[in-house]
């Protein structure tokens, strides 16, 4: 292992975030049921950790796309590789990411969505990273904006690794 990882946001800072999300959105959605869908694998660590505090009945999916590969930037270059076992027409669906940076993926992903018809379509982020935004896209939710670093932990990996960190890291190489 050669890199070092620098810690960003305690494992406190995250959990008590993470707890004001899902807070935020129990008061939003207050009297509906919203459709959580789940952007694999990151996005797997953050949605458990936020559906414990959203006090509502939630629904879940899980979606796996790619833009990144092993590298630490994104490619740009968007792969669907597994698609949601359930439609989402008449859902109100909020789209639970680990991190956006370029927007792209996002981008794309609200388009896809709102193309299957839903009753509405929001973003929820666990990091936003607006220095590296290539695509404008409005995140109704958004846990913490971090500098243009890469980042792990929390869901976050790098070539695979450090996901199950409890913090987020700045990866030094």
């Amino acid at each position: 292992m050669s890199e070092k990882i620098r810690v960003l946001l305690s494992q406190d800072t995250v959990t008590e975030r993470i707890k004001a999300l899902g807070e935020q959105i129990s008061r939003d959605y207050a009297g509906k049921q919203p459709h959580l869908i789940c952007i694999l694998k990151g996005g797997a660590y953050f949605m458990i950790e936020l559906a414990k505090y959203i006090t509502i009945p939630v629904t879940i999916d899980f979606m796996s796309v790619s833009s990144y590969g092993n590298a630490t930037v994104s490619s740009g270059r968007i792969k669907i590789v597994k698609d949601l076992d359930e439609p989402v027409d008449g859902k109100d669906i909020i789209i639970v990411e680990d991190i956006i940076d370029s927007g792209k993926t996002l981008s794309y992903l609200v388009k896809l969505f709102e193309s299957r018809q839903p009753d509405s379509v929001k973003l929820c982020t666990l990091l936003d990273k607006p220095d590296r935004r290539e695509v404008e896209v409005f995140v109704d939710y958004i846990g913490f904006q971090i500098p243009d670093e890469f980042v792990v932990g929390c869901g976050l990996d790098y070539m695979q690794k450090y996901r199950n960190l409890p913090y987020i890291g700045i990866v030094e190489l």
